[in-house]
This record gives C-alpha cells, sequence and structure tokens, in this order.
C-alpha cells in the first residue's frame, strides 16, 4: 500500500477493542508560528465574524494531520521527511498519550500524499478495526537519532495554571486593571488550542461523512466564543442542513436512491443519528473512547473522551438555538475589550469559592454568569453593550433567523453596531459589579440581556435569568436558594474588600518572586473573602454595632409576639 520513509514509517491508527488509560497531562509548545493569534483573527478594517473566523480554521483543519510517536525524534529530521509532501505552514507539538504533533501543510494534495505513504499496521494480539484517517503514528527505525534529541525543548500547558502560581503572577502586575487583563490572557484558549480543537471536529466529520457525506461538524459554545478556558469542554454540533435535496426533475434522470422511513419528530431523527455515529465512534473512529449516549436528554447527545487531544467531548445534532448563543456571546465579546476581560475575573473569582463547580447541581453556571456580566454592562450609564432587542433592531435581512419557532436574529455586522462613550475602568467595573449584585432585587427581579432591564418573574425561582432567544426558559432554573444566598455573601463581601486600600494597593518596596497578593490577587484568596466579615465587625464604630444589636433585638421581639 505505501513506501516506507528513509527513518520513519507512518502508520494509520486503528481502534484497538481495549481502551487505553486516563489522560494525566496535556502539554503543548509553539514552534515557528506563522501567523500570530491576532492577524488572523482581525482585518485591517475591524473586527472578523464568527463564521470568517470559523471557516479559516476550517480550513485549516482540512490541511492538518495529527501525528503521534512515543520517543522525542529529532525536530529537523522529522520535518525534513515530511516536507517531502509538500510546504508545511505550521506545526507545533503537545503531549497527551505520548507526544503529539499538529502539521498544517500548504494544501490539501500534500496530506493525500501523506496518507497514501502511510501503512495500515498489523496487531498479532489483538483485534483491530483499520479506519484510514489523519491520525497516524510513526516510529523511529534508526536509534542513532536519539542522540539528537532536544531536551531543552519547553512544554507549555494547555490546561489552566493552578490557582496559586496564578494569584503570585497577578500579584506582580502593578495596577488591578493589568491584573485584569493578565488573568485573561493566563487562562483564554490559545491559537495552538484552538486549532487543535477544529482538527478534532475535521476527524470526526471524516467519520460521520460515510454516513452524511454533506454533513460538517462544528465546535460551538467555549470553544469559539471568546469565552472559554484552556481544558473547557469540546462541544460540537451535527449539521445537515447543507445537505442538497434538489425538487427539480433531474435533467439526466438520474435520482438518488435512498430509504426514507417515517419517523414521529425531528428528536427520533436526532436521536437515530447519534446513535448510528456513536456506535462507528465506538467501534472504529481512533483514539475515541469512553462513549455514552445520552440520547433522552432535552437535548440528546453522545460523551466521549478523545485522548490524542485531551479534550472530554460532546456531540449533539439538534441544538441550532445554542449556536445561535455562541454567536450572540461572541459579538458582545468582540465589541468591548472589557467584556471579556470581566467575564474571565467574575468567572475566576466563581470557581475559586466554589459559587460554580465543574459537577451538575444546584450551582450558577458558567453560562448563567456571563449573561449576569452582560446584563451588568447594559446596566452601566452610558451602556457598555447593546440590548439584544437593539441588535435585532439593526439586523438586515441576511440576518433573519428562526430557530424551532424563537427569534434569534440580530445583526452580524460589526459596522452597523455604534457604542456609547463609557469611560469606566476595569477596576471601576470589578467594583460596580459587585455593588451591583450584592443589592439586586433577586427575591422578585429577572435578569433579562434582551431588553437591558429587570422584569418581574414569570415563575417561582431563586434566581431567574431569561434564556436570550427562548424567553419561556430560565437559565439558571437548577439554582437553590442556599447557592444564591452564598453568591449574594461573597458579593458583599468581596464589594467590601474592593473599598479598602490595603487591599487594592500593593505594599511599597514588596518585590521578589513572591509579593504580597493585593488587588485582585487578594480576592481569589478564600481565607481573605471569610475572614472579612470577622474583620469588619472589629471596624464598625461603636454607634453601628449597638444599632446593629438593637435591630436584632427588635427582630427578636416582634418574632416572638
Amino acid at each position: 500500500m505505501a513506501t516506507s520513509c528513509a527513518f520513519t514509517k507512518f502508520h494509520m491508527r486503528g481502534t484497538l477493542l481495549k481502551n487505553p488509560q486516563k489522560v494525566d497531562r496535556f502539554l503543548c509548545r509553539t514552534v515557528r508560528t506563522v501567523a500570530s493569534a491576532k492577524s488572523e483573527v482581525f482585518h485591517a478594517g475591524g473586527h472578523r465574524s464568527l463564521s470568517a473566523l470559523q471557516e479559516e480554521r476550517f480550513q485549516q483543519a482540512e490541511r492538518s494531520v495529527l501525528i503521534g510517536y512515543h520517543s522525542r525524534i529529532n525536530e529537523q529530521t522529522f520535518l525534513k521527511n515530511l516536507s517531502r509532501h509538500g510546504d508545511i505552514k505550521k506545526y507545533f507539538f503537545y503531549e497527551s498519550y505520548g507526544v503529539y504533533a499538529l502539521v498544517e501543510f500548504t494544501n490539501r494534495e500534500s496530506v493525500a500524499s501523506l496518507l497514501d505513504e502511510a501503512v495500515i499496521p498489523t496487531c498479532n494480539h489483538e483485534a483491530t478495526v483499520p479506519f484510514k484517517s489523519r491520525l497516524l503514528s510513526v516510529k523511529n527505525l534508526d536509534s542513532a537519532d536519539h542522540l539528537n534529541l532536544q531536551l531543552n525543548q519547553q512544554f507549555q500547558p494547555q490546561t489552566s495554571m493552578p490557582i496559586n502560581q496564578l494569584i503570585k503572577r497577578l500579584a506582580k502586575e502593578k495596577t488591578v486593571e493589568q491584573q485584569l487583563i493578565s488573568l485573561t490572557e493566563a487562562y483564554q484558549l490559545t491559537e495552538e488550542n484552538s486549532r487543535l480543537r477544529f482538527l478534532v471536529c475535521s476527524l470526526i466529520r471524516d467519520l460521520a461523512s460515510t454516513y452524511f457525506p454533506e454533513c460538517t461538524i462544528k465546535p460551538f459554545g467555549s470553544s469559539v466564543n471568546g469565552f472559554g478556558k484552556l481544558g473547557c469542554d469540546l462541544d460540537m454540533i451535527l449539521d445537515i442542513d447543507g445537505t442538497s435535496i434538489s425538487k427539480v426533475k433531474p435533467k439526466s434522470g438520474l435520482s438518488m436512491e435512498f430509504q426514507l422511513k417515517r419517523v414521529s419528530s425531528e428528536r427520533v431523527v436526532t436521536q437515530s443519528m447519534l446513535s448510528v455515529i456513536g456506535e462507528s465512534l465506538d467501534r472504529f473512529a481512533p483514539g475515541c473512547v469512553g462513549i455514552q449516549k445520552i440520547l433522552n436528554a432535552r437535548c440528546p447527545l453522545l460523551r466521549f473522551a478523545h485522548q490524542p487531544s485531551g479534550f472530554q467531548c460532546d456531540l449533539t445534532a439538534n441544538n441550532r438555538v445554542a449556536v445561535k448563543s455562541t454567536e450572540l456571546l461572541y459579538l458582545y465579546g468582540e465589541l468591548d475589550p472589557r467584556v471579556r476581560f470581566l467575564v474571565f475575573t467574575v468567572r475566576c473569582w466563581a470557581r475559586v469559592h466554589n459559587i460554580t463547580s465543574n459537577i451538575p447541581g444546584a450551582w450558577i453556571t458558567n453560562f448563567s454568569l456571563t449573561v449576569m456580566v452582560l446584563f451588568f454592562l447594559q446596566k452601566r450609564n452610558p451602556p457598555i453593550i447593546p440590548t439584544l432587542d437593539h441588535l435585532k433592531k439593526l439586523a438586515g435581512p441576511a440576518d433573519r433567523s428562526v430557530v424551532e419557532g424563537n427569534d434569534c436574529t440580530f445583526v452580524r455586522d460589526f459596522s452597523k453596531v455604534l457604542l456609547q462613550k463609557n469611560s469606566n475602568t476595569l477596576e471601576d467595573l470589578l467594583r460596580e459589579f459587585f455593588d451591583f449584585y450584592a443589592t439586586f432585587p433577586f427575591s422578585n427581579m429577572s435578569i433579562n440581556i434582551r431588553t437591558g432591564k429587570e422584569q418581574h418573574k414569570p415563575e417561582v425561582a431563586p434566581l431567574h435569568i431569561q434564556n436570550p432567544f427562548e424567553s419561556s426558559l430560565n437559565i439558571s432554573k437548577n439554582v437553590n436558594n442556599s447557592q444564591l444566598d452564598r453568591f449574594i455573601a461573597l458579593c458583599q463581601e468581596t464589594s467590601w474588600l474592593l473599598q479598602q486600600s490595603e487591599t487594592m494597593i500593593p505594599r511599597a518596596g514588596d518585590q521578589g518572586d513572591n509579593p504580597t497578593p493585593w488587588g485582585l490577587a487578594s480576592l481569589l484568596l478564600p481565607s481573605q473573602v471569610v475572614a472579612v466579615k470577622s474583620r469588619r465587625k472589629r471596624r464598625e464604630p461603636a454607634s453601628e454595632r449597638i444599632k446593629s444589636l438593637l435591630e436584632s433585638l427588635k427582630n427578636t421581639k416582634s418574632t416572638k409576639n
């Protein structure tokens, strides 16, 4: 089938029926980046639409392969062999199960040439199912090559840094504003991580297209909305809307033969499609393990781990409203850089203090927190970002979108959105955010970014945040009274901390590797916020303590009566 390379053989990755162990780490190193992330995201004239960015990422993925090897091969020799198939545009290395290289060629013909040379390995001790994919492995045939190892390679983590390291990093900054920016830079998805996410989508599509030839598999949610944190899950949607269905009588007299079965609903179709793809992923797709078919959920999905990338993946086929939400969040994040800085900061604060959790339950979700930040920014004077209703008024005919009866229309052309001038600093906004929600009337009011105004709760729930597009849904319905009370209390204590000069000013002469946490760094110390209540009581004037005591006695007396 193929010839061998000068010192290596490329092998198709077959599916072993025995699943490997769980991914322990996922590290990445960038080598000779051809284009910076910023140049790829922006045109000279301004912001780039999400669809344009996704299209470029898809094209990059189609020209890319993922190659794994178990020993460190000399980098130059490795690239020299690959370049026999065509010019290499970009590459980088990371660790998952062994070391992997993501290699992007200049054109797709180079990928085809490489695959033609790859061989399907034989395995005597395990049953294998060969599947031709762009996930390859390479083996070193020349032991002398080990003499040329590059042992000084630096690996950059592709999961978010531990909180103690982040606090040290923030403590070294000069201003609170720089701290918010530094936190975002440390936590946001890198260009390499984004490229890997699109490549995984492309690899999954290679298998799904055997059943649905014109389908696409797109990432949505945190992977592409601009608010994704390193290490976040990869949410994907199987889209078959592009499949051609002609109602015109063919001139050639030929039509495609296929079997049409009657089904009761679109939901049943979705479940059937995901069931078939799930079975195929389990049996044939290299690197996909732990496939779970969660078909009876409100939104049916497949959940699995893609081991070569280290991603936990969710694949759905009927979640188009979530795709529109992704586009909306991307738009808001691009309109003003303060949006992303504040969202990343609030999310980090919430995670440190256990307001959010990776485990499903009564906690506030990251999506709910993001909407709360957007609502807060709409309530500034003047507003920093427009309401969804205003974005709908600016929409043109091409922006019209109705998904499952829900109006998902909003303008996608950045040039049509004229923002009012608001000069609030990030430090101002951070303090005002906690002030805002420390006193928000959660008991009877709902949060609504469509109108940018509080509205009376349409249902009995501790926290009510209206879904931007499905107005009858409360995206925070899972939150109970206890979790909401914790959030309000922490907002009150954090607001108080932000007003203390000793907290918000770095100590003079406090330099070195371990400066004392201050500003935002101090807010990320759980012990700092927990200790606030006792300090506040000690520092309250005597008159305030007496007033508080009298109020308490009065309430106790009225209760007894």
